[in-house]
């Protein structure tokens, strides 16, 4: 192989940062080299991330394999030592040109391999400019890292450090250079996205900082945020979703469980009755509206009855796309010191979740049956509506946007017909 590849695991954040990534090795003059950029949210995504490795080290010999991303933050000495890698940077210094000029020479040891610094020492968060999402029509833009909570399950903080945001200034910039660059969907992202602005003068909002966006950058046609926690659900926020509509009726929300009980012990801020009480306001203002959730199956110490009320609050809060991670234990976290769920009751709660999950997508899909929906074309012929429904649009143009009538669907995405080209994307 020549040049930069990247192998990109878990968020959104890390698709957008792998962008970043690349474009600072090829500034580095980095060639031949394989970038892991891996995800340390479950132990699945670690053994995920370790066999990418080693198969990309079977399938390219005499490249330089260098892995990053949360896992080697947190997991660092594993990746280390694992004789298929030639090099381990952290978070921040995965961002820096100067990280792959100095990279260290083959066959060093396990220690030498290493550039990882402390996470929790950065206070700051700089403006990562990008013009183009590779292989995406809707584009990321990170406005926050790290997270201040400490969630009893969660590894991530110590992956990602403290929580900082972007200026609103840095982020309109960007903003306007992916317009320029013909993205006509923008998605805001971050660790835990609704703390932006915490640490700014001025304390801003994300609900602040996407109105801003919008009213600056006019071009956007559709802006979306990549997951939020509904407990820090500000004025502003709740105003763009009844108002605007270039803001997207569709809201990724962190839930991860439906039993108070639960909830405190994971250490969440909301209770069940807050989280129904967000989807029924969010509703009430903005009928079409459609939520995703993430959901953990077999938490420590969870009950049947425990695990019935997540199932429960699935289908009361009526989430169409639901994320369902069965219980890992993560090393150095407090809930992998309680009493654990046998791994195969974990299993079999998780797989009974999804199929809930499944019902009720397929309970969405019919509702959208019939209704005319505008939507933005990708490269794999497919498209999302504005609430995040997935549609197969044969034939039609890559970046085209288009408005179209529902015809049915298949239970996993929708059918149309096309009903009028509407304002063309330029996006490259």
């Amino acid at each position: 192989m020549s040049g930069v590849e990247v192998i990109t695991f878990g968020c959104r954040l890390n698709t957008y940062e792998s962008e970043v990534m690349r474009a600072e090795a090829e500034k580095a003059g980095l060639n031949n080299a394989i970038l892991v950029n891996t995800c340390a949210v479950t132990g699945e995504a670690v053994r995920q991330a370790r066999q990418a490795i080693r198969r990309a080290r079977r399938e390219n010999p005499h490249a330089r394999i260098i892995v990053t991303g949360c896992a080697a933050q947190t997991e660092k000495d594993t990746f280390a030592g694992m004789a298929e890698v030639d090099a381990v940077l952290g978070n921040e210094e995965k961002l820096k040109s100067a990280s792959y000029r100095a990279l260290p020479d083959f066959g060093v040891s396990a220690e030498e391999k290493l550039r990882v610094n402390d996470i929790m020492s950065v206070r700051a968060t700089a403006p990562q400019m990008v013009k183009h999402i590779d292989g995406h029509v809707r584009a990321f833009i990170q406005v926050q890292n790290g997270c201040d909570h400490r969630c009893t399950f969660c590894i991530i903080p110590y992956g990602r450090g403290n929580s900082r945001s972007v200026p609103m200034g840095a982020v309109v910039d960007q903003a306007r250079r992916l317009t320029e660059s013909g993205y006509r969907e923008i998605v805001l992202t971050g660790v835990d996205a609704t703390s932006y602005g915490a640490d700014l003068p001025g304390q801003p909002s994300l609900g602040l900082l996407a109105k801003t966006l919008l009213k600056q950058v006019p071009e956007i046609l559709r802006l979306r945020l990549s997951s939020i926690d509904s407990i820090e659900a500000d004025k502003h926020l709740w105003d763009l979703i009844a108002d605007e509509p270039r803001f997207m009726p569709h809201l990724h929300l962190s839930l991860q469980h439906g039993d108070d009980m639960i909830l405190k012990r994971m250490k969440r801020r909301h209770s069940r009755a807050e989280a129904l009480a967000f989807t029924e306001q969010a509703r009430r203002l903005r009928p079409e509206i459609a939520f995703g959730a993430d959901m953990i199956a077999g938490f420590p110490t969870e009950t049947e009855e425990m695990f019935e009320n997540a199932a429960t609050l699935s289908e009361e809060a009526g989430i169409s796309f639901l994320h369902v991670f069965p219980y890992s234990p993560r090393s150095g976290t407090p809930a992998a010191r309680m009493p654990q769920v046998d791994r195969a009751v974990v299993k079999d709660r998780a797989a009974r979740l999804r199929a809930r999950g499944e019902v009720l997508h397929r309970v969405h899909l019919d509702r959208m049956v019939g209704t005319e929906q505008a939507i933005i074309v990708e490269n794999n012929g497919m498209a999302h509506t504005e609430n995040f429904s997935l549609v197969a649009v044969p034939r039609l143009v890559p970046r085209e946007f288009t408005r179209v009538t529902i015809t049915g669907h298949n239970g996993k995405h929708l059918e149309m017909q096309v009903t009028s080209a509407l304002v063309p994307s330029r996006a490259a």
